[in-house]
């Protein structure tokens, strides 16, 4: 089975997060660096809720809760949905 080519690039995908993030805390992105814990921009759970869902719209994907914890700073939720993007199915 060929393994599809991802949509959008980690870096893409870094950039795309970063500007989600900076939107839902109020804060520029030119301030935020992708490895800091996003909770500490004051991503409360109201703000997080919006971030995930802009994130499983994007990319079609269904996100776990503990996706959040496990992959806490943009770098890591980055990479993760660099990986998890090939395998979506575009409807």
């Amino acid at each position: 089975m060929a393994v599809r080519e991802p949509v959008m690039s980690e870096g893409e995908i870094l950039g795309w997060l970063a500007q989600r993030l900076g939107t839902h805390v109020s804060v520029p992105v030119a301030q935020l660096s992708p490895d800091v814990p996003y909770a500490e921009y004051g991503l409360d759970s109201v703000a997080a809720l919006g971030l995930f869902g802009d994130i499983e719209e994007k990319f079609g994907l269904v996100l776990d809760p503990i996706v959040a914890l496990e992959h806490s700073t943009l770098t890591q939720l980055a990479a993760y949905l660099a990986v998890e993007q090939t395998e979506v199915v575009p409807g």
